[in-house]
């Protein structure tokens, strides 16, 4: 599956600016524009399993979170708002959210009487367990059209770029 030969709708925007700013090198656009419709498009496949379980993508990733954790499947909420990337208010929310359906409870931090801990109940481990299964299944759905060859490939240039944006451990 070459993509010398496919066109996309990154190819028309490419055109466009090419035709109104010769100036430009725009081919960067291209890379990330083609990163952004996946990112978008994948997320529509990824959500749709996450709803059959009733989640939300962030429900699923707070969840899987913890459950990946290991044994008590309990976490600071500093530890999960950073593992996720958003800020400690949207996780307060999200916490909240998922105590009132039953899929996490705080707890006093032993170690840190002015902390909490955030743990996954027994249903909200079943929940997670079921749902990553069928997100495992979903990922190599969406992937198998891909050669072995291929998927190693792109797996290292994501690599490299990963390694340009994310900051550098201090």
């Amino acid at each position: 599956m070459s993509n010398q030969t496919q066109t996309d709708a990154v190819d028309a925007i490419l055109q466009q600016w090419q035709r109104e700013r010769p100036d430009l090198d725009v081919s960067p656009m291209g890379v990330l524009g083609r990163l952004g419709r996946c990112a978008a498009l994948l997320r529509r496949e990824l959500e749709v399993v996450f709803s059959d379980f009733g989640l939300s993508a962030w429900e699923f990733d707070v969840l899987a979170t913890l459950r990946r954790s290991g044994q008590p499947y309990c976490l600071a909420p500093t530890t999960l708002f950073s593992a996720l990337m958003i800020t400690s208010g949207t996780m307060t929310r999200q916490l909240q959210q998922l105590e009132a359906a039953g899929r996490v409870s705080r707890l006093s931090n032993p170690h840190d009487a002015r902390s909490m801990l955030v743990q996954l109940t027994p249903a909200g481990l079943e929940l997670i367990d079921r749902a990553v299964t069928a997100h495992v299944h979903n990922q190599a759905r969406i992937v198998a059209p891909l050669a072995a060859a291929q998927l190693a490939e792109l797996e290292a240039r994501l690599t490299d770029l990963l390694a340009v944006l994310e900051p550098k451990a201090e």
